[in-house]
């Protein structure tokens, strides 16, 4: 699975524009520069976002082996116990051997079981830093989108917006690497 992808050449284009026109305000470059560092935290956001979506894939795709696996264990574990069962109707002794299989296949099912699960817990944990990196993803691009705009309009107050954009996303970028300690 790949991460998000973060298209900010184009806007990257305008904003280095419009930085070396004489009309310029002098705040300009600073948005460039500002974006441009943005720009660098969302592809780092991006690359660790995608990079736990496919740890949590794979994690997924081991702890459905894992239980497929019990599940061919406990159909043999059950067909003991019928046979078991057939001779013992039959009024014969089965042999104790086959008890100390049922017990072996106790044991192996427990095992297998917890294993699945542990998979299961560590696919849902690297989900849990996917999803928060792409919300740093989502903030970051919002925040280059708001800086552009801001050159546009010439409007400062819009630059403001867009670093809080990048704070908040910086925030959701450090819990998910939070998650990984």
């Amino acid at each position: 699975m790949e991460g998000p992808e973060v298209p900010t050449e184009h806007l990257h284009e305008q904003m280095h524009e419009h930085a070396h026109h004489p009309d310029s305000p002098s705040w300009v470059m600073g948005v460039a520069l500002t974006s441009a560092l943005i720009a660098g935290l969302a592809a780092v956001s991006s690359l660790l976002a995608g990079h736990h979506a496919n740890e949590a894939m794979l994690e997924q795709i081991q702890a459905a082996n894992r239980w497929s696996y019990y599940q061919a264990k406990s159909i043999k574990k059950n067909v003991v116990e019928s046979k078991i069962e057939t001779l013992t109707a039959l009024g014969q002794k089965p042999d104790t051997s086959e008890e100390k299989r049922i017990a072996a296949y106790d044991e192996e099912l427990e095992k297998i079981k917890k294993e699945a699960e542990e998979r299961e817990h560590a696919s849902n944990a690297h989900l849990k830093k996917h999803e928060e990196f792409a919300r740093g993803v989502t903030l970051f691009q919002v925040a280059i989108a708001v800086a552009a705009i801001a050159v546009l309009t010439k409007l400062r107050q819009f630059w403001y917006v867009g670093i809080f954009f990048a704070v908040v996303g910086v925030y959701f970028s450090l819990q998910a690497l939070w998650l990984s300690i």
